[in-house]
């Protein structure tokens, strides 16, 4: 089942499991921006990352002393239990609630909300997290959304390119074969806002760039004026990735990382988890603009 927003630009669609994504479509040229979840490459279109980004070793942290598992991007992903709390023809509030099942692998009373709000060519999605316990609570938290590249299918992946918001000089980190982050680091982009999308560019996984300047990164085309434009002022990170060879490009606002190799599992001393203390809430949004 998927939900419908509309207005006379777009028709966007959002999965009832998962709070996914599926569809982002022109009714002015018919095209469609999102991947459409082959599952013979990859099943997904765009994933919401809560409470972890990336994996964990062993799929296991620790917390007071205690061992729990994840699976990887934590359990929004695919979960049947978000509710609607709003819903308008250009909108829709839902929403996860702590239960007993979350309590078994997440430690944490929490009300998990995700809106979207389709406002002309944009897409406005945002996060509110309330620790409703009486402990601190610990989180990362990311969006994973994925493009279809190329958007028309007369052209080829390297017509492509990411432009950034400024230049940057950039290095990524390398991804074990445990999905683990190492501390073997790679200069991507050097002084420059442009990084070239080719078929071998992520051979080795996610390119992962935790910190950077620009809160803006454009999906560009050489032939051509359509573009996707992808807004993060509350994130801090970017990951970029896609299967090799496959006809798109994730790019993916984060707050967190996958575990590092030397990583002592305690949840509290993760890199880049958030610490949200008792009756407290934190707000995250990213947006999708699309000229077509």
């Amino acid at each position: 089942m998927n939900y419908t927003l509309e207005n006379n630009i777009f028709k966007i669609a959002i999965t009832a499991i998962g709070a996914e994504i599926s569809s982002f479509k022109s009714k002015k040229t018919g095209a469609e921006y999102i991947w459409q979840a082959n599952p013979e490459i990859w099943g997904s279109h765009a994933p919401v990352l809560f409470p972890i980004v990336g994996g964990l070793k062993n799929d296991t942290y620790i917390h007071l002393g205690k061992k729990y598992q994840l699976p990887r991007h934590g359990f929004i992903r695919r979960n049947k239990s978000l509710k609607i709390i709003e819903k308008s023809s250009s909108s829709i509030l839902l929403e996860l609630l702590s239960s007993s099942q979350t309590l078994e692998i997440y430690p944490f009373s929490f009300s998990f909300q995700i809106q979207f709000t389709l406002i002309k060519n944009k897409l406005i999605v945002k996060h509110r997290i309330m620790n409703t316990g009486e402990n601190d609570l610990f989180f990362s938290l990311g969006a994973h959304p994925a493009f279809n590249c190329p958007f028309d299918k007369n052209e080829q992946y390297d017509d492509y390119f990411l432009q950034f918001e400024t230049n940057e000089s950039l290095n990524t980190w390398d991804l074990n074969n445990e999905g683990l982050i190492s501390y073997e680091a790679q200069k991507m982009i050097n002084n420059t806002d442009i990084l070239h999308l080719h078929s071998t560019i992520f051979n080795k996984d996610a390119l992962i760039f935790k910190s950077l300047k620009s809160r803006e990164v454009k999906l560009k085309s050489r032939n051509h004026h359509k573009e996707v434009i992808i807004r993060f002022n509350d994130f801090s990170s970017l990951g970029l990735w896609a299967k090799p060879n496959a006809d798109f490009v994730c790019i993916e606002p984060w707050l967190g990382y996958a575990d590092n190799e030397n990583t002592s599992q305690i949840f509290s001393e993760k890199e880049g988890i958030i610490k949200l203390a008792a009756h407290r809430e934190y707000t995250a949004t990213y947006s999708i603009e699309i000229n077509d």
